[in-house]
């Protein structure tokens, strides 16, 4: 499920929320949200969780607005804000900025925020923070792939931000705002647009999906093969899919157009139901690698929610 998460909770929550709408006895989601921030929030149900990794290290794209010359100790508004620039400086104009934010275009090293879910010892980093206690972190490499000004207002500015997986919103408008001469900046407000391939307009919010009746809210689930859209598939007959769900490799041409060493493939039977995944292992093995196990529930539909 696709949910818009609203500000004010945590990701862990919208999950909790979900998952007791949807009677779901198994669920994840894929990327933590800050509570300040709202958006896109992609929710595996039951078999889904096993697929769940194809969206963990995808492109993101956000919206931010950050103000110029103040920073935060959380990097956004609630944390402690203070000012950085000179009281007397002037605002930037769009040009500038514009320059600006192409220099953070392809690859850098950032350094991970201490108010952030990366964990030491089991402890998440912001629990650390907390105790005023600061841990050294390693640099990670990001990926901007697009940066645009949306909107400029004084020291107030939009922007969108099409990334890798990992990159923190928060550090790097801090660091434009230094590179704009201002010693920093802080994010007021974060939305998520986008995950992979899926879009904010693709998504329900809580309030949709309480309002529906129990069976109803089953129209927000997409299916689990929406996650692994860019992995090719391949139908196989009766036969072959006993032995499949039962763990057994299947014989193919070694001349399949499909084949290539080390290939995932999305499986299916000749309803189209998905299986699961498998993979080439030789030019002419396919071995199951991750199963999707089907029920039969009370309303006669078939289960992936668990």
């Amino acid at each position: 499920m696709l949910l818009d998460k609203p500000v004010g909770i945590s990701s862990n929550r919208a999950l909790q929320i979900s998952k007791r709408l949807l009677s779901a006895t198994k669920a994840g989601h894929t990327g933590t949200l800050d509570p300040m921030a709202q958006g896109l929030l992609p929710i595996c149900l039951g078999e889904a969780t096993k697929f769940s990794s194809a969206l963990l290290s995808v492109d993101k794209t956000y919206t931010a607005s950050l103000k110029l010359g103040y920073i935060s100790n959380t990097g956004d508004a609630e944390g402690e804000i203070r000012q950085v620039a000179e009281s007397n400086v002037c605002p930037p104009d769009s040009r500038q900025v514009t320059a600006i934010l192409q220099t953070f275009l392809g690859r850098s090293n950032q350094i991970p925020p201490m108010f952030s879910a990366l964990k030491l010892q089991g402890k998440p980093l912001y629990r650390y923070a907390r105790e005023g206690i600061t841990i050294e972190r390693k640099a990670r490499e990001i990926i901007i792939y697009s940066i645009s000004l949306n909107v400029l207002s004084g020291f107030e500015m939009i922007i969108t931000v099409r990334c890798s997986s990992g990159t923190y919103i928060r550090t790097l408008a801090e660091d434009i705002g230094k590179a704009l001469g201002y010693g920093g900046a802080y994010l007021t407000a974060l939305s998520r647009t986008g995950v992979g391939h899926f879009d904010l307009s693709q998504a329900c919010n809580l309030d949709q999906l309480e309002s529906e009746q129990p069976f109803d809210r089953l129209k927000f689930l997409y299916p689990i093969d929406s996650l692994l859209s860019d992995i090719p598939s391949m139908v196989f007959d009766d036969d072959e899919v006993v032995r499949l769900q039962q763990g057994q490799k299947i014989r193919k041409d070694r001349s399949h157009p499909l084949f290539q060493a080390n290939t995932k493939l999305k499986l299916y039977d000749r309803e189209n139901v998905f299986l699961g995944l498998g993979e080439w292992v030789d030019s002419e093995i396919i071995a199951p690698r991750r199963m999707v196990v089907l029920t039969v529930a009370a309303g006669g539909f078939a289960d992936s929610t668990g």
